[in-house]
């Protein structure tokens, strides 16, 4: 009971995170941002997660996770609802950054949880559970802000989103007594620096393949309608294009607990990494709306499974007590390149496209399956 109210809770925060990035980089179009403005906002939804990823793992070790949930579920909606208040540049550059701020300490709390349910032999099919709920709002979050910018206009569109996160929230602190308080561990010594972490070599490894794999997803979700607009799809059209890589990631969730079974979680990681290399340098050729949605199946099959074998790694690799600050290490290393990537290549965006952040995405794929795959030999 307490794994699948864990995964709605999770869903409706989902759906307002995925759809924030169809609202927010078509918004800032609308009201005339740039494209190196549209990579500012990109790098804004990573900021606070960057500084803070570690310590909200931290807080979720000591303190547990219900109430980072909560705090974290209702500053994401405060964050979607502004610029439907104030439709203006301004709001509109608080709003990712105040986004991330909630979304991180719910989403590194809500991971932790998953993570300490059952035993640890049920932990891969825990994880693949929860990722299915990851999928459904993948597929939702982008279609509702798509076609609800189509319909009844961005302001609209920001509130239901808002509204979304608010429901998590308020499931959270009606339903209290089903999430657990405190994550059960055998806690370590405290005081030591998160950077300790990165002297495992398993876990760093680890770590930076995650990173690269968390930077394939957020990138595409905000620079493919992006590229999208600029060949004349319709905002509804790019919404579907975006759920075509949630039903992807949905199906080769389903059957994820067998492919690792079979293959090992390592195996399934690198074949993985390098399909979404190939999908990735093949976008900036696609000029049609049905080509990039072939594109996002293939992406969505090949990190689909990478992002919740990542984060089940991560877990196993982490010392008792400090897997919190672990998957905060884990974020940390996807912000470090997500907010890196939009800086750098958002002026160069302003001559020659997105297609630069694809190809580098791309080539940064590459070499994390290239660090799997040596992984994995070893």
């Amino acid at each position: 009971m307490t794994l699948y109210l864990v995964v709605l809770l999770s869903v409706l925060t989902s759906i307002s995170q995925r759809g924030s990035k169809v609202a927010v980089s078509l918004y800032a179009l609308e009201l005339g941002a740039g494209s190196l403005a549209v990579g500012v906002l990109a790098a804004l939804f990573a900021v606070f997660p960057l500084l803070l990823a570690v310590h909200a793992g931290r807080i979720s070790d000591r303190v547990g996770v219900r109430l980072p949930m909560a705090a974290g579920a209702t500053t994401m909606a405060a964050a979607l609802a502004l610029p439907a208040m104030a439709p203006a540049l301004p709001a509109l550059f608080v709003c990712p950054a105040l986004l991330g701020l909630g979304h991180i300490f719910f989403h590194v709390s809500v991971h932790n949880l998953v993570g300490s349910l059952g035993a640890p032999s049920d932990r891969t099919r825990n994880f693949a559970t929860f990722s299915l709920g990851s999928s459904l709002a993948a597929f939702i979050g982008p279609s509702l802000a798509g076609f609800g910018i189509e319909y009844a206009g961005y302001r609209a569109a920001l509130l239901v989103l808002a509204a979304s996160a608010l429901a998590s929230a308020l499931a959270v602190l009606l339903c209290g007594a089903l999430v657990p308080r405190h994550v059960a561990h055998e806690v370590e010594e405290r005081a030591k620096s998160a950077f300790d972490l990165l002297a495992i070599p398993a876990l760093r490894r680890t770590l930076i393949m995650s990173g690269v794999t968390l930077t394939g997803i957020e990138l595409f979700s905000f620079y493919l309608p992006i590229y999208a607009r600029s060949i004349g799809v319709s905002p509804s059209a790019i919404g579907m294009v975006l759920s075509t890589y949630a039903v992807a990631g949905f199906i080769v969730r389903v059957v994820m607990h067998r492919l690792a079974k079979r293959y090992t979680e390592l195996g399934v990681l690198t074949a993985s990494l390098f399909l979404a290399a190939a999908a990735y340098a093949a976008v900036p050729a696609l000029a049609h709306g049905a080509l990039l949605a072939g594109a996002a199946f293939a992406l969505g099959l090949a990190l689909g499974s990478a992002q919740p074998l990542t984060i089940i790694l991560t877990y196993n690799h982490a010392p008792a007590g400090r897997s919190g600050e672990a998957l905060g290490m884990r974020i940390m290393a996807n912000k470090v390149t997500q907010i890196g990537v939009p800086l750098v290549f958002g002026g160069m965006g302003a001559a020659l496209g997105a297609a630069p952040v694809f190809f580098a995405t791309g080539l940064f794929l590459l070499g994390a399956g290239l660090l799997s795959l040596r992984a994995a030999r070893e």
